[in-house]
């Protein structure tokens, strides 16, 4: 058989997963042993994975999250309030399909962008085109986009982010038109997309934020209402692994100066060794 013609077809035809299987299986001399089926099977199955990875890869280019943070790596021993049944529900991608928001709040160094930026990275595993922002960044782009003429094309674009990540939320100070502009956004988003938002201040305290009554209540009544709220308290997960860090370099420490210690009582003395020395030549 001319296998070569075959391998530059399907490389044309972009199946590079299942060529990829069958110049493998040409290597395999346990292959012949298998039917037809099982082995067209499994260069299916090849091509299936190799354009499901591609698909992801391009979704995660396109979102540019922050972090790389998947559910899998929480960390729910540290005592924060957060709760593995909310995540395990969230992971499910549920509040993506309805369109349903996601509010993570809490102080600094909680984790909040870790699990925000792992639940997107979860809905583009399953699926759907997500996009990051933080927040300065965010009306930077905005305000230069107003400048340029872009400024349609880019709320097109965020439109269309079946996820929009907004990190940060109240960390800048914004103008009453950089809050309007986020009004625009949600109100293109809504009933269409989801938005997750993480703040250092409890959704309590953004109407003071805003300052504008107006405006508080048409982007809160958008966010708010249909939103999966997530609350982290407790002690910055930053400083307490710096602790826990010290307190491994204190240990370490402790076990040179002990080996140190041990080395030095194994030695002898050289005061000891001149006196016996001087003892001996006495003697002589």
């Amino acid at each position: 058989m001319l296998h070569e013609p075959t391998m530059h077809k399907l490389y044309a035809m972009k199946l590079n997963g299942m060529a990829e299987a069958y110049e493998e299986q040409l290597q395999q001399s346990q292959m012949g042993g298998l039917s037809f089926e099982d082995r067209f099977s499994l260069l299916v199955e090849r091509q299936w994975v190799w354009k499901e990875n591609r698909a992801l890869n391009t979704r995660l280019k396109y979102a540019g999250l922050k972090l790389q943070a998947c559910l899998e790596d929480i960390d729910y021993r540290h005592p924060r309030g957060l709760s593995r049944t909310t995540i395990d529900h969230l992971a499910t991608c549920e509040w993506v399909k309805h369109h349903q928001n996601c509010i993570i709040t809490g102080p600094t160094g909680a984790g909040k962008t870790y699990i925000g930026c792992a639940l997107a990275y979860q809905a583009c595993r399953e699926g759907y085109r997500t996009i990051y922002f933080y927040v300065p960044k965010l009306f930077r782009e905005l305000a230069m986009a107003h400048v340029d003429g872009r400024i349609t094309k880019l709320l097109k674009k965020i439109a269309k982010a079946a996820v929009l990540v907004v990190d940060d939320w109240g960390l800048a100070t914004l103008k009453p038109h950089q809050y309007r502009d986020f009004l625009e956004i949600l109100d293109d988003r809504h009933g269409s997309g989801s938005t997750l938002i993480t703040s250092q201040f409890p959704t309590s305290s953004w109407h003071d934020l805003i300052g504008d009554p107006t405006v508080a209540d048409a982007i809160l009544d958008r966010l708010v209402h249909n939103a999966h709220k997530i609350e982290l308290q407790g002690e910055s997960m930053r400083i307490k692994k710096i602790r826990a860090k010290g307190g491994e370099e204190k240990i370490n420490a402790g076990k040179v100066e002990k080996k140190k210690e041990k080395e030095k009582q194994r030695r002898p003395d050289p005061s000891d060794q001149g006196s016996d020395h001087g003892k001996t030549e006495g003697k002589s």
